[in-house]
């Protein structure tokens, strides 16, 4: 089995199926099991390193072109396939761009959850939640598909805007959200893992 450690949740692959469970739950639940993982989250580091069946496979991803300091769930994300851009919809959003299998670049912006935070904190009247069903080809006219379509439109506009043409992967808690307003757009949910095996792969 492959794992994802993230900075809130633990990603649980077994070939078929991907499994979303707190930090906890998971360790508990697959201590005996074993795991090749990756990890951002340093704070579990002591804690998982107990774990004598979970190996740390991160030495293996290694990104054509990544910068010193990228995240080793975003090198992996963007192994998955040698061209395209792949939008990561979770806690944050990152989108990165791959062309013929060399790093192009990319950039992070906030999470769907964090920039609603940032509405209710200007003011009360501003609390409240994505209407997944807007249409982001019109202007809207309730302060519910405002807020919706000032969070959701420049993100799509910016990832439009460097396509040329590429096919455009989504994953993360917010992927399929995103995905469902580009044309073409594919979600996968298990897209980082294929990323982890072409470099498991790649180093044997």
């Amino acid at each position: 089995m492959l794992a994802d450690i993230g900075n809130t949740h633990v990603h649980i692959y077994d070939g078929r199926e991907t499994k979303h469970l707190s930090h906890s739950i998971a360790i508990s639940k697959y201590a005996k099991e074993s795991i090749s993982y990756i990890s951002v989250n340093r704070t579990l580091q002591d804690e998982i390193s107990t774990q004598t069946n979970w190996i740390d496979i991160s030495a293996q991803i290694s990104l054509n072109g990544a910068y010193e300091g990228m995240g080793v769930d975003r090198q992996a994300l963007c192994m998955s396939y040698d061209d395209g851009i792949f939008v990561d919809a979770g806690s944050a959003i990152t989108i990165d761009i791959m062309d013929d299998g060399v790093y192009g670049g990319g950039f992070i912006m906030l999470g769907l959850k964090a920039m609603l935070e940032g509405y209710s904190s200007i003011s009360k009247a501003l609390e409240t939640t994505i209407n997944r069903d807007i249409s982001i080809d019109k202007l809207p006219k309730t302060t519910r598909d405002g807020i919706t379509y000032g969070i959701i439109a420049p993100i799509i506009s910016i990832i439009k805007e460097h396509q040329n043409s590429k096919p455009i992967y989504f994953t993360g808690g917010d992927g399929k959200l995103l995905a469902s307003f580009v044309a073409g757009a594919i979600y996968d949910e298990a897209i980082l893992f294929r990323g982890i095996e072409r470099g498991i792969k790649s180093t044997k």
